[in-house]
């Protein structure tokens, strides 16, 4: 018969996976603090680098992108505050803001031509205009970055895919799957007509109209009867204005 063990064995036998565990904690706790001394100073001289290239970061829009990325791997969000080190050195916390600010009266000042969709190449191409007589370029990335500032004003700005395109969604307006697929079709050539969506669709009469009656409702479509073959064409500004600078 196979004996059991005794008291003793237990004993050295929880001792021993005490001492495991003492080891583990040990070398996860050293691994810890190196991981924290390590990205300390990746800290430091990403500071340092921000100080001897701030005009860079300013003035470049490839140069300013590239360093929210490295900010990024290291866990600093420089649009974070606009007070402390970042906003104080680089002043990038108020230039941010004042794209935010912009974009805002940008997108209040086309919302009756596209029902508060913009395309994101056309807000940035109006941004750059707006800002002329600024030292520093805005690029999409820019924007974006502003854009994602604003999100926090709770009134529905933000950036949505349609196809290859990005729109700017300064309305807190829900736009579903057949919404999208539409405003995807509509790039080609700026607008659809019912028979147009029901053919390359596969959607039924009802289906198309309906969803093209909604995206009008929103004001994110125009109509335009005065063609000779009767066919409705609903126009979409948003996908087929883009202005260039």
């Amino acid at each position: 018969m196979r004996r059991r063990p005794g008291i003793g064995g237990l004993q050295t036998a929880a001792a021993t996976r005490d001492q495991y565990r003492l080891v583990g904690e040990n070398v996860a706790r050293i691994k810890t603090d190196l991981m924290k001394e390590q990205l300390a100073t990746f800290r430091s001289q990403l500071e340092d680098f921000a100080r001897k290239h701030k005009n860079d970061i300013r003035k470049n829009p490839t140069f300013r992108s590239q360093f929210h990325e490295m900010c990024a791997k290291v866990g600093v969000d420089p649009l974070a505050s606009n007070k402390g080190f970042w906003a104080e050195l680089l002043g990038i916390g108020d230039f941010y803001y004042e794209l935010g600010v912009q974009i805002v009266d940008i997108c209040l000042a086309t919302r009756s031509l596209n029902g508060g969709l913009i395309n994101l190449q056309e807000l940035c191409n109006l941004l750059c205009q707006k800002r002329k007589a600024a030292r520093e370029s805005v690029t999409e990335d820019d924007c974006l970055r502003a854009i994602s500032k604003l999100k926090v004003l709770g009134s529905g700005f933000e950036v949505i895919s349609v196809g290859k395109k990005k729109l700017v969604r300064s309305v807190p307006t829900e736009l579903n799957k057949d919404h999208n697929e539409i405003l995807d079709m509509a790039q080609g050539q700026g607008y659809v007509t019912v028979e147009e969506v029901k053919r390359r669709l596969s959607w039924s009469s009802g289906r198309a109209i309906d969803a093209l009656e909604t995206l009008l409702e929103e004001g994110l479509a125009m109509i335009d009867d005065g063609h000779k073959d009767g066919k409705r064409r609903y126009w979409f500004p948003c996908v087929s204005f883009v202005t260039t600078s």
